[in-house]
């Protein structure tokens, strides 16, 4: 390491919860992410696509 990083400061651990959570990080194709203008239309399409398929309980 450089000798200018200075990490006596530093708390340990500080991100470890957060970081065991995982991630949920999806990476969308160029031309999928030119029809959504932010994460929220994406999300908003994927709940309309997800109610569209939900299967149906039986009668």
């Amino acid at each position: 390491m450089r000798p200018e990083y200075d990490f006596s400061k530093a708390t340990r651990g500080m991100t470890a919860a957060r970081y065991m959570e995982g991630t949920n990080i999806v990476i969308l194709d160029p031309d999928v992410n030119a029809l959504f203008p932010n994460s929220a239309s994406v999300n908003e399409a994927l709940r309309t696509f997800a109610r569209l398929i939900k299967p149906r309980k039986a009668r």
